[in-house]
């Protein structure tokens, strides 16, 4: 038996974190995000024209701060992340 992919992984660790009924600490959710939106989206850029609220500061600040990451690196952290929530 093969170990699954980090695709599959990641996927996985995705539908767990959307099942997820507790709330977690502001930080946490933050980092989360970052972690799913490098995964997924690539670098982080700032759009100048588009209207940014206090919330969406936060989350374009904690995505700036893993931007390094490459998509795989920033996989394997929301893996990480998600399961060390979920025991």
């Amino acid at each position: 038996m093969h170990e699954k992919d980090l695709d599959t992984q990641f996927q996985e660790a995705y539908e767990k974190a959307s099942n997820m009924t507790e709330a977690l600490p502001q930080d946490v959710m933050l980092r989360i995000y970052a972690y799913y939106k490098q995964a997924t989206g690539g670098i982080a850029q700032v759009n100048p024209y588009q209207n940014f609220d206090l919330r969406n500061a936060f989350k374009m600040n904690a995505w700036m701060q893993v931007r390094h990451l490459t998509p795989d690196e920033a996989k394997k952290l929301y893996i990480e992340t998600i399961n060390s929530i979920i025991k």
